[in-house]
This record gives structure tokens, sequence and C-alpha cells, in this order.
């Protein structure tokens, strides 16, 4: 039975920016943004839980977060820290339960259900991991409790930081419908917006609604809205997903035109994180796809295929840069930007069992290969 799940999601605390704020204990209580320098026209990775009292939040331009916060820390990405610490609290997560579905590097579903301590409360096993995760990596992390995965992860986000919240199927119902309608997950500005001109802002003006009516304005997503608005969520944790690409992608602030300078910022750094994901999971990749939404929600993909495999930003960076040239916007905003490296190269399978910085090596020594 569903309601009897035991469903805990764990999303860490301003990641990267607590990890600089942990290693440069100068930095504890300021404003720390990761990502580019303001003069180099880049854009923010994540920034601490102090740098966004200013307004500031990821893929806004650095020079943008440098006039609102001039005094703020900024500090470069570095991916290999933050996949080693990423690790480290993936093995506590095994600890007490091998259902364990990672979403990314600081966030985590997990299945306790059946748990390896035998322990019978699922809040019991979430504060157990907070404080394991803070005495052996120095890090706060907010969690979920619910018996599905999208109450687990709305509440794991309803007190951050640091924070702890349960969702049982007796207060389900009260949870949800006061809860803002923005905070819904699916919900962007514009969707928010349209609700919003229909009178309906926190989950139960959503439940008003039938689910024809939903439809009629969201088409298919209209059926996830009807479900989500009740607490209802079927999905099973899945840790064993055979891996198909790696992509990452954001969703914009503010929708910009293809030819904002912005774009080509955001493109770079959602290019340096694919390189690093590619490196972590010991993946190269011949397929590169740039996806791009718009305002209206229509979205459209461009896709190459190489015959060599890449991993390294700058060959993902030029050849996303090349599909963006065949992008015809029809004077259309851009509110989501991503990129996807597919048609793998499992370096474990098909390179001897070398790692991938070996193979990668190889290849560079290979003109062969070149």
């Amino acid at each position: 039975m569903v309601e009897n799940r035991k469903i805990i999601h764990i999303d860490m605390d301003a990641f990267y920016a607590s990890i600089e704020q942990r290693d440069n204990p100068s930095l504890r209580g300021k404003p720390v943004i990761v990502g580019g320098r303001p003069e180099s026209r880049g854009v923010v990775a994540t920034c601490s839980y102090e740098a966004r009292k200013y307004g500031i939040h990821s893929a806004m331009p650095s020079k943008t977060a440098y006039k609102r916060c001039p005094y703020a820390h900024f500090i470069r990405p570095r991916f290999e820290e933050y996949h080693k610490v990423s690790q480290k609290i993936r093995n506590i997560f095994y600890r007490y339960t091998d259902l364990v579905e990672p979403l990314s590097l600081d966030e985590a579903y997990l299945d306790v259900t059946k748990n390896k301590k035998g322990i019978k409360y699922a809040t019991q096993i979430a504060k157990m991991i907070k404080e394991d995760i803070l005495r052996e990596v120095g890090l706060t992390s907010s969690a979920g409790v619910s018996y599905n995965k999208f109450l687990a992860k709305l509440a794991s986000d309803y007190k951050k930081p640091n924070g702890l919240t349960v969702i049982t199927p007796e207060n389900k119902q009260e949870f949800l419908d006061k809860l803002p309608i923005n905070k819904f997950f699916g919900v962007g500005k514009v969707t928010a917006k349209t609700l919003n001109n229909l009178g309906i802002k926190n989950g139960y003006d959503l439940r008003q609604l039938d689910i024809s009516e939903l439809e009629s304005i969201f088409k298919n997503r209209g059926y996830v809205f009807y479900q989500f608005a009740r607490g209802i969520d079927y999905r099973e944790v899945k840790p064993h997903r055979e891996r198909k690409s790696v992509g990452s992608e954001t969703t914009l602030r503010n929708n910009l035109s293809i030819d904002d300078e912005e774009v080509l910022e955001i493109l770079s750094q959602i290019c340096e994180d694919v390189s690093h994901r590619l490196l972590y999971s010991n993946n190269l990749g011949k397929t590169i796809t740039l996806k791009i939404k718009y305002d209206d929600f229509s979205q459209i993909t461009r896709s190459l295929s190489l015959r060599n495999p890449i991993y390294k930003k700058e060959d993902i960076r030029t050849n996303v840069y090349e599909l963006l040239k065949n992008v015809d916007t029809k004077n259309k905003q851009i509110r989501l930007l991503g990129v996807t490296v597919s048609n793998l190269v499992d370096s474990k399978k098909e390179c001897t069992n070398v790692t991938i910085f070996e193979y990668i090596n190889n290849m560079n020594n290979n003109t062969n290969l070149n």
C-alpha cells in the first residue's frame, strides 16, 4: 500500500557555497557566490543563504549579483571537491538503505520502509542521517519525510536551511491546501501567473478545479496538477537506473532573448556542470543535445553526433554553441536552457576497466584517436 511507504528526501543546504564556507572559516556568515567573476561576464552557479537575502540566485549574471551585493565573495566552483563530498554523503545513505535514488550531487530520495537498522520511524532515520552528515562532513541538510516522493520533496524545502518536516496521510491535505501555488512541483513563473489570473493562489484553490478544467488549460500537465493537489504520487524510489545520458538544465528567473549575452554565459556554466558529471560517472558521450524552453512552454531540441566521444567542457561548449546557431526563436523569450550528452561510452566496460582519467590520457596521447 502506497500510504505505508516511508520516503525521505534529503536536500543539502546551499551545497557548493556551504562547502566553501566549511573549508574557509573566514567566509562563514558572509555572502558567498559560487560561479563566474563579475568582470568575466560569468553567471551564479549557487550562493549562500546570506547572499540570497539580496535577491541573488542561480543563473543570475555575476555582474548583476555584484551590483546587488558588491562586498560578496565570488568563488570559482571546485567540482572535484563537490563530487568527493557528494560521495561521502551517499555512503551515509547506504548505511540505512540500498533504495537510494540520487537526483543530483546534493539531493536524493531514500525508501526506508524496510531499512538496514530495523528502525520503525522514518523521522528518526532522517534525524540520524542529518546528524551523520553534520558530524562527518560538516554540512547541514534539510529532510522531508512522507509516504511518497512528491510530498517528501515538498517537505524538505519547507523549512530550509537545516529543516526537518514530516507530512503524514492525516495532515497532507491541510499542508497542501495552505501551500502557495508557486511551491507546487512544475509550477513556474508563467504557470503561477496563469493560475493566479484564474484566482488560484494555493493548493486549496487548485483542488477546486476538476480534471477536465485543468486539462483544458494545461493539457497533459493538468492530470499531474490534479493528483498533486491531492497528494497523489505512485512513483517508486528507483536506485538502479541504467544511465543513458548525462545532462543539466536551469530555469531562468528572468526570460531572455537568444541575443542576450547571458545566454552564452549560462550555457557555458551548464556545459561545465555536465563535464564534471561525466567525469563523476566515468562516462564520455558522442551525442550533444541543446534544449530550449520558451516562455509559452513550447520547447525545441537540437542535436548532433560526433565520431569520437568527448567529456571536456570546452568541447561540449563548442558543439552547443554551434547548435545554438541553428535555432530560430521567432521572437520568443527563453525561460529554460539545458544540455545533455548521450550515446555514452562506459569507461569501465569499453576501456578495458581503466579509469576514465587513464582512458582520456590515452586518447590525448594516441594520434589515431584524434
